[in-house]
């Protein structure tokens, strides 16, 4: 049985902190404090958490994922923009031209994000958080295609777009160019198995679909570091 995204995983310096401006922005709740994580579930329960994982490796460059958010109405795109710079983030400029209709922030601790205007036909069957929008390649599309076994909903021009058979949030890639990578990614895809499932078998499927292991294991050795065919780390929980 394939993987399946456990979570979304943002490292931070304030992990605590950042949970709370996630979890103000998207109305999610705790799933728990710790000294090691906190995360943030969607209120039904459904889908991916969000992990917050202390970090003390400097921000170096922008990210290669972020989230875009999306508006049922420009008095709604204006109460979420609202909302975040409230709760500490702030706007920021990434080369947006005055005439797109997103708007582009950071959260407190830099994380690029983007409030999508209403009528986004390409995210309007998403959810609130429409995309994990990346840097990266086709190729790179089409590994998370198979590794999920989520189908590709675009494939046009080396970019690609994949979504579960479920709906929600999409994942997707640009395309060249890609920035080349400044250090370890600080949003980052967690991977479980369903109880039961062959462990082992999974993380040589992944290596065959052109994944590498780091060799490093976090969690007391519950998760398997690895990298994908553009080098972004992602993690693969053991079953339990």
């Amino acid at each position: 049985m394939a993987s399946q995204l456990f979570a979304i995983c943002f490292n931070a310096t304030r992990p605590s902190g950042l949970a709370r401006f996630w979890s103000g922005v998207l109305g999610w709740t705790s799933a728990g404090d710790s000294d090691d994580e906190v995360a943030i579930l969607p209120p039904d329960g459904g889908g991916f958490r969000i992990r917050f994982l202390p970090s003390q490796e400097p921000r170096i460059g922008r990210n290669r994922a972020h989230f875009d958010l999306t508006s049922t109405s420009p008095d709604d795109q204006q109460q979420t923009v609202a909302r975040a710079l409230e709760l500490g983030g702030k706007h920021i400029d990434v080369g947006q031209r005055p005439e797109e209709g997103h708007v582009v922030l950071a959260d407190p601790e830099g994380n690029e994000f983007c409030v999508i205007e209403a009528g986004n036909k390409f995210l309007a069957d998403t959810g609130f958080i429409g995309a994990l929008a990346c840097d990266g390649t086709q190729e790179v599309g089409y590994f998370w295609s198979e590794a999920l076994r989520w189908p590709l909903v675009w494939d046009q021009d080396q970019e690609t777009a994949i979504q579960s058979p479920n709906g929600g949030t999409k994942i997707t890639w640009g395309g060249p160019p890609v920035a080349p990578k400044t250090g370890p990614n600080r949003v980052y895809l967690d991977l479980a198995l369903p109880t039961g499932a062959d462990w082992r078998a999974e993380v040589d499927r992944l290596i065959s679909l052109g994944a590498t292991r780091t060799g490093t294991d976090e969690g007391g050795g519950d998760r398997v570091l690895m990298l994908d065919p553009d080098g972004n780390e992602f993690s693969l929980r053991k079953p339990r």
